[in-house]
């Protein structure tokens, strides 16, 4: 199982924050300068193959990244574009035990979201991360 928290780890090693700002499902005192790791709602059915679970290979992990950064719109911008692009161009990924097969961008690009309650500028980047299963 690929967990929220390895997640977290692997978005925290792209070294976006200066910081090492990247939390799970709730931001920390609404820091800026930081990354948030979500589970994201889907629906459907469960990807499970002909033969039942002992023959799927691979499962799916839907995240949203909120990156929550600072009231200049430019900065946040090319930050939330600095997060896409290397996601983007992942060729290789292995996170903790679990080897990554696909990276799917659910978005074009990073989505402009306004700002919080304080004028903090705000983007969100939908993805699954396709993993190969332990079975």
């Amino acid at each position: 199982m690929l967990s929220l928290k390895d997640v977290r780890q692997y978005i925290s090693s792209l070294n976006i924050t200066a910081d090492d700002n990247v939390y799970i499902g709730k931001l920390d005192n609404k820091k800026q300068k930081s990354i948030v790791v979500y589970s994201r709602q889907v629906s459907g059915s469960p990807n499970i193959a002909i033969g039942g679970l002992e023959c799927t290979t691979y499962d799916t992990k839907p995240v949203s990244l909120l990156l929550h950064w600072n009231k200049s719109k430019d900065e946040t911008e090319r930050a939330a574009y600095d997060l896409f692009e290397k996601l983007r161009s992942v060729t290789s990924l292995t996170i903790g035990d679990t080897p990554i097969n696909y990276l799917r961008l659910m978005v074009p690009e990073p989505q402009d979201v306004g700002t919080d309650d304080g004028g903090v500028y705000e983007y969100v980047i939908w993805l699954d991360f396709i993993y190969e299963r332990n079975r």
